[in-house]
């Protein structure tokens, strides 16, 4: 099971507050990088992405789950990475949802 959005909004918050703290360049670039992607799947959830984009809602989801679990680890430079993807995915599905809305008459 997936951590909710929501989490993964509350742990990119701390990963901020860490890296803030003096964790380490990497820390803070996975931290910024992480809050981003984070802020776009929550984004993508809100507007339904799970059922209106639901590959792109959940490769963003899952990419964000495993960089966080890189970031857990130290590996800052595979986090950072898999955040990227997981920011990008998120956009695309927010593109879709919104189209679909768009398409709906919303």
């Amino acid at each position: 099971m997936s951590p909710h959005p929501s989490r993964i909004v509350i742990v990119a918050a701390v990963a901020a507050l860490a890296a803030a703290s003096g964790v380490g360049c990497g820390g803070t670039l996975y931290a910024l990088q992480a809050n981003a992607a984070a802020s776009k799947v929550e984004q993508a959830k809100q507007l339904g992405a799970e059922s209106l984009a639901p590959y792109e809602f959940t490769y963003a989801r899952e990419h964000m789950t495993k960089a966080m679990s890189e970031a857990a680890e130290g590996d800052y430079s595979d986090a950072i990475g898999l955040a990227e993807v997981a920011e990008d995915y998120a956009d695309r599905a927010i593109k879709l949802a919104r189209a679909a809305h768009r398409g709906a008459g919303r």
